[in-house]
């Protein structure tokens, strides 16, 4: 038997890139403070660091979308030493020093990497983070799911579903994307498909865990969903089967088949693909103040409404969205003047505006815009942005299909001027700029229940996600080029599918004749986190058990009430609240399963600079698991003791050295 000596045992189950943000910066910690040994546990059946949905063996047409500047996994810049925690090269920077082979060296900081190359950059972090571990810390990688945690003696007390028991003194929960069980309307279209041979039927999940090897050459094939996704679907079917892309004597991108490709039919409630991103012209330790959504504006707004409601909480409508369109107004203006007259009257046009929203004199502003030449120009409007074909009639697809053309063109054109020199580019990035202070006022209730769900998550959600979120520019060729192409059909706005004897029938109530039969529908849409429908065992064991509940959206004496689907905790350092109302101090939760109790949270990178939100989260976490702990440490049983080999203590069934390649998950 091993000789048992006392040390702070913690587990990460979940090690994608929230988990080995939490990792890297445990590692920090550890190397400021060395001390009594501790022993940390990570739970992933994909690569380290990669975990399944940025595994490395994807295809390499699935595109990121943030621009490879603007990420990086380790919380302090490159240094003149080694990388490890706390000093290591941003993703660009890796590829451009042959990281991911001479291929992408010259992507450049404002280019999008394939999934894949990031797959490849997390492994790679998580084998410096352990080459580079202080002496005192053993790292343990377990190719294995938890499935089983119980509250034992003051402990945890885990097991994988290799059999693995592993007790541990603190658990970190970031699983990640979920695999949710079918709803009434999917499970009647898996059943429509299971008793027809020629029918399929694909749920929703990330484009390279989807089954799309079956989809015949020519067939008839319908798509749910226009969003990135989609795209990814789109490219499988397409370039994944011999097509390219090449461009035309005029400029334009042209699609050049494959000779394998199905005839594609997609459709949305919007009608549209993604609004492109602007070519990204931000440096990468770019940050933005907000000039509106303030700290001080929303803590006026929460004295506001306790005055008047006797809560805090806000009305989206009422107390943020005008602060977000005052945001987006702001740089729509500044940009537009900046473009036409100079730097010196954008920063007058700026401070007029500033001082004028403040004060609520609007007639001044409109004075300043006539003396610079700008007074026609219609603001912009978020909803008729994201929402282009609301209220709009074709009379058949062709019609559709010249007004799709000509949007997705203008939308192109406006990308290609960039998200600082590009007036409504500059506009729509500056949403993605201030999610932070976006959370700051819907977190952990900051809303009123009905305003949550309604107005926030079912109105403002969806179009912040289609003017902000978009893809890369390029791909908004590439899907116009296959429109042109007479590859890709979009079916029209509204979306309507129902099953039909032949398979599924896809229509727009918005566009005459649009009706198509398909035989194979994929659903492109990722499935929204909800604790009651993940399939996971560890989920539903924690849920059944108590240790870990849904938190519910609710205003004291006002009858309002919201299930949200997200695990309930804490504020930072995010505790995990049970059955019972209280909050596990040994248990925490971090990122995905937490969608709607906080928001964004699929993020899946931190950025060079100052410690972002995504690292901070991470290092929330980590000061809380250490601090006392190792003092107060107690023996760990002999279950958890292996011979040494390497770098790391190696379980020989499902434990993977550091440096090994293992393939797929």
């Amino acid at each position: 038997m091993s000789k048992i000596h006392s040390e702070l045992v913690v587990a990460i189950a979940g090690l994608g890139p929230r988990g080995l943000s939490v990792l890297e910066r445990l590692l920090v910690r550890l190397a400021a403070r060395p001390g009594p040994a501790v022993s940390i546990w990570v739970f992933d059946p994909g690569e380290p660091g990669a975990g399944r949905i940025w595994r490395p063996d994807q295809p390499e047409w699935f595109l990121m979308n943030t621009a490879a500047g603007e990420v990086s996994m380790y919380s302090g810049d490159a240094d003149d030493g080694p990388p490890r925690a706390g000093a290591g090269p941003s993703l660009h920077e890796w590829l451009a020093a042959g990281g991911a082979g001479p291929q992408w060296t010259d992507l450049g900081e404002s280019g999008y990497a394939p999934r894949a190359c990031y797959g490849r950059y997390l492994r790679e972090v998580f084998d410096n983070l352990v080459a580079h571990k202080p002496d005192h810390v053993t790292v343990h990688a377990v190719r294995s799911r938890v499935e089983h945690v119980q509250q034992l003696d003051g402990r945890l007390r885990l097991v994988t579903r290799s059999g693995r028991v592993v007790f541990a003194d603190k658990l970190v929960l970031t699983t990640g994307h979920p695999v949710t069980t079918p709803g009434a309307w999917e499970r009647e279209f898996l059943d429509h498909a299971a008793g027809r041979p020629d029918v399929r039927y694909v749920r929703g999940d990330s484009a390279a865990d989807l089954d799309l090897a079956p989809v015949r050459a020519g067939e008839a094939v319908g798509i749910l969903g226009l969003g990135l996704t989609f795209l990814d679907v789109v490219m499988e079917l397409t370039v994944g089967r011999g097509g390219g892309f090449e461009t035309g004597p005029s400029g334009e991108l042209r699609y050049r088949p494959g000779g394998r490709e199905p005839r594609i039919f997609a459709g949305s409630r919007s009608g549209l693909p993604m609004l492109a991103r602007g070519v990204n012209q931000k440096a990468p330790k770019y940050r933005y103040e907000p000039k509106f959504l303030t700290h001080g504006a929303l803590a006026e707004a929460r004295r506001r409404a306790r005055r008047e409601t006797g809560s805090a909480q806000l009305d989206f409508r009422r107390d943020v969205l005008p602060l977000l369109q005052l945001e987006v107004e702001h740089v729509y203006y500044t940009t537009l003047v900046r473009d036409r007259a100079g730097e010196e009257a954008a920063g007058q046009v700026a401070r007029i505006h500033l001082a004028c929203a403040r004060r609520k004199r609007s007639e001044v502003f409109e004075k300043a815009l006539v003396e610079f030449g700008i007074a026609d120009t219609a603001p912009i409007d978020l909803e008729r942005t994201a929402r282009p074909f609301s209220g709009r009639h074709w009379a058949d697809p062709a019609e559709f299909r010249r007004h799709v053309l000509d949007l997705l063109r203008d939308d192109l054109a406006e990308a290609l001027q960039g998200n600082v020199h590009g007036p409504v580019k500059a506009a729509l990035d500056i949403l993605r700029d201030l999610r932070g202070a976006v959370r700051a006022a819907v977190d952990h209730g900051g809303l009123r229940p009905r305003s949550h769900r309604d107005d926030f998550l079912g109105w403002f959600t969806p179009i912040n996600t289609m003017v902000s979120a978009g893809p890369p520019a390029g791909r908004t060729a590439q899907v116009r080029a296959l429109v042109e192409a007479g590859v890709l059909h979009l079916v029209g706005p509204s979306l309507g599918v129902r099953p039909d004897p032949g398979g599924f029938l896809l229509d727009s109530p918005q566009v005459d004749g649009a009706a198509q039969a398909v035989t194979t529908l994929i659903d492109a849409r990722i499935p929204r986190p909800s604790v009651r429908q993940d399939a996971s065992p560890l989920t539903r064991q924690l849920l059944a058990d108590g240790l870990i509940s849904e938190y519910v959206n609710a205003t004291p004496g006002a009858g309002e009430a919201f299930a949200t689907g997200a695990v309930s905790t804490t504020r930072a350092p995010f505790h995990a609240v049970g059955a019972d109302g209280r909050a596990n101090p040994d248990l925490y939760v971090l990122g995905i399963p937490t969608e709607n109790l906080r928001w964004f949270t699929q993020i899946g990178n931190g950025r060079p600079g100052p410690l972002s939100a995504f690292h901070a989260d991470a290092d929330a976490v980590a000061g809380d698991v250490l601090a006392g702990a190792i003092a107060a440490a107690r023996t760990s049983p002999a279950e958890n003791r292996f011979a040494l080999d390497g770098a790391f203590r190696i379980d020989r069934r499902p434990v993977c050295p550091a440096g090994g390649d293992h393939g797929r998950r």
